[in-house]
């Protein structure tokens, strides 16, 4: 039987979507959640049950707010999400190494992924929900936990945007030579965003270069928002 997030994302037009995602790096899907799941996700942020750790950002001058990782069993719409992305976004992650000449190919099946992880002792789930309230926002980061790392990653917005201001997620890319650019969305509740781990192949005058990403998210200025993160690679 196919799940609900399989019949979603089976409507989506994935031919135009990844090749914007091979062209900008990230791309944002129309909303894929709704908001009775989003509420239900939101809820269990204080059910100490689920969750393997618990993070406050500024202890680690992280930024402010603070967030939790899941422990297995993961919500299943959460395992859903991972499953369901996975072979579509392994396409794109496979042509990203071959533009830029790297031997690396990621399996088609994120089961095969999570072996992968697994026998590199990576074995933490490392699906989170992060929580900003006002004054609150993340600094710019990579989510990389261990040596096998997948090269995209998801950020799925669980609030409706009249709950809160600022907060707008933050892409940073660090271009060889040249100034850093910046990229600024606002999604709204239930959007999914896809976007890039560490760096992305930017065609060049002599072919592929690396570019290096780092995302954050800018101040709350009011109310409080709360996001769903789903790398695909497991935590040593």
């Amino acid at each position: 039987m196919t799940s609900q997030i399989e019949n979603r994302l089976a409507t989506l037009d994935w031919g135009r979507l990844q090749s914007e995602l091979s062209e900008t790096g990230h791309v944002l899907t129309p909303p894929l959640m709704t908001p009775e799941e989003c509420a239900e996700l939101v809820a269990m942020y204080t059910d100490t049950s689920r969750f393997r750790s618990h993070i406050i950002m500024a202890r680690y001058r992280f930024g402010s707010g603070d967030y939790k990782y899941f422990a297995h069993p993961l919500p299943k719409i959460v395992r859903e999400m991972r499953t369901q992305f996975y072979p579509h976004l392994a396409a794109v992650a496979n042509d990203w190494n071959e533009r830029l000449g790297a031997e690396e190919r990621f399996p088609p099946h994120h089961e095969q992924f999570l072996k992968l992880c697994h026998e590199h002792g990576q074995n933490r789930p490392t699906p989170l929900l992060l929580h900003y309230q006002t004054g609150d926002f993340n600094c710019l980061h990579q989510d990389v936990y261990g040596p096998v790392a997948f090269p995209l990653q998801l950020t799925c917005f669980l609030t409706d945007k009249a709950g809160y201001s600022g907060g707008e997620f933050v892409l940073m890319e660090n271009q060889p030579r040249a100034q850093s650019k910046a990229i600024v969305l606002g999604p709204s509740q239930g959007q999914v965003l896809v976007f890039a781990t560490r760096s992305r192949p930017v065609k060049g005058k002599r072919g592929y270069f690396r570019v290096g990403v780092r995302h954050g998210v800018s101040p709350i200025w009011s109310g409080m928002r709360y996001t769903l993160g789903i790398p695909f690679h497991d935590a040593e």
